[in-house]
This record gives C-alpha cells, sequence and structure tokens, in this order.
C-alpha cells in the first residue's frame, strides 16, 4: 500500500537521525530536509523536516514533520443490479504527520522515539468516478535505530504505527561499508484495517555522497495482497543537513 506513514517518511525512516562518532563525518548533525520515492506498482512520495532542539547531533529532543502522497491499486465487490463483479480501484491517500521526539545518541549509534499527530485523506476511483472518503486523524508513533556494531557496519531498523488508519509500517537493513557507501540487503513490511498487506525484500546503498546530499537508493522486489505475481520496486531518499 501506499506508505501512509513516513519513514521518515518516513522517510525519517529512510534517513539517519543524527551523527553516530564512529563515522560522525557521514551523518547529519543538526536540522535536516529529506525527500523519498517509492516507485512501485504501491507507490507513495514523501517530503519532510527534522529539527534539532539545539543539539546538533547528540541526545536531546528533536522534532519530526513530514507529508505525502501515494496510490495503490485493490480490488473490490460490486453489487450493480442483479450481478455481482469485481471492480479494480485505484487508491489515492495524502498524508500528513507532527511528532516530538527525543535521541540517544553513543558511540554504537543512534536511536529516537517520536509520538504525535497524523492525518490523512484518501480517494477510490475506478476510473470513470472518484469517490472521497472522510478526513481521519489520529496518534502516530515511531520508533528508529541506526547501529553501527563495527566502525564499517550498518543496522538499521524502523517500526511506525498509526491509529488514523489503523496501520503499520516497518523496515529492517543490514549494510556493510564498500565504497563511501554501506551496502547490503533490506526487507520492509505494511499493513492496514482494511486487510491490505505489502512485503518487499532487495538491497539498498546508503549514504551515498553528492555534495551536500546524502542518497539512499534501493531496489528489489515487493509482495502485494490481492497479486498474485510479485513485481519489482525502486527507491530514492535524498537528505541535506541545513547547518
Amino acid at each position: 500500500m501506499t506508505r501512509i506513514l513516513l519513514s521518515a517518511v518516513s522517510a525519517a525512516a529512510a534517513l539517519p537521525l543524527a551523527a553516530a562518532p564512529l563515522r560522525a563525518e557521514s551523518y547529519p548533525l543538526g536540522t535536516v530536509v529529506f525527500g523519498s520515492l517509492d516507485a512501485a506498482p504501491a507507490s507513495f512520495a514523501a517530503s519532510g523536516l527534522k529539527l534539532d532542539l539545539g543539539h546538533r547531533g547528540g541526545s536531546g529532543p528533536v522534532i519530526l514533520a513530514s507529508a505525502g502522497m501515494g496510490r495503490r491499486f485493490e480490488t473490490a465487490l460490486c453489487f450493480c443490479g442483479p450481478r455481482v463483479t469485481i471492480a479494480r480501484l485505484a487508491r489515492y491517500t495524502v498524508s500528513a504527520s507532527a511528532l516530538a521526539g527525543y535521541q540517544w545518541a553513543g558511540d554504537w549509534g543512534v536511536a529516537a522515539l517520536y509520538a504525535g499527530a497524523e492525518s490523512v485523506l484518501e480517494a477510490l476511483t475506478d476510473g470513470s468516478g472518484f469517490g472521497l472518503l472522510p478526513a481521519r486523524f489520529g496518534l502516530r508513533l515511531q520508533g528508529e535505530i541506526w547501529a553501527h556494531p563495527s566502525p564499517d557496519t550498518l543496522v538499521n531498523g524502523t517500526l511506525i504505527l498509526g491509529s488514523a488508519r489503523g496501520d503499520l509500517w516497518s523496515r529492517v537493513a543490514l549494510g556493510h561499508r564498500i565504497w563511501d557507501a554501506y551496502l547490503g540487503p533490506e526487507a520492509s513490511l505494511s499493513a492496514d484495517a482494511t486487510g491490505y498487506g505489502k512485503w518487499s525484500f532487495g538491497l539498498h546503498a546508503t549514504d551515498i555522497a553528492l555534495w551536500r546530499y546524502h542518497l539512499r537508493v534501493s531496489a528489489g522486489v515487493q509482495f502485494e495482497s490481492g497479486r498474485r505475481d510479485p513485481s519489482p520496486y525502486v527507491s530514492l531518499t535524498v537528505w541535506t543537513d541545513l547547518r
């Protein structure tokens, strides 16, 4: 499904929260602007801001604000007069959140917990008609960890829960430092209260430096409920420190 919950956005899930002293030069330390794009049959684009409240990458309070838009396809039963048919629908979703939290930084890496408000607006279309669903508001919880078991390895985990749609999104990635980027496998899972689920497995390259920007590039295969065959996906996340 569209990633209603941003990993940070959220892409917050897609970007390092602060600097780990093991490789402090590679990670943003202050106010961070980020954007992400997941391109697949279930796609999502997001952007946002992580505000480091004065501690410049150390332990302390942080604020995370993000917004995104996505699209997914699904099937539904249509009771059209005396007949029952299966309709293929496109679901468009716009979401936004404003979270406050605290991050812990040390020689081992960075971990953070967030909580705050989220809003979701969705619309369904079958290509001939358009139906706007009521806006929903709720609570979002987010937890992240970026750990360095050694100077050249990375372990990243993210979990996001939202009550507006009753959904979750999670991602786990492992990486080893090669050619000035962390390369390795990743896996993610998303699901919501409608019964929709999506699983993806692939490879990522994280912390690719390009001038003052940092990139994460991913590619792999995703599996969706309601689809018999898997489909490819590609993902790009870009962030920069405004310090």
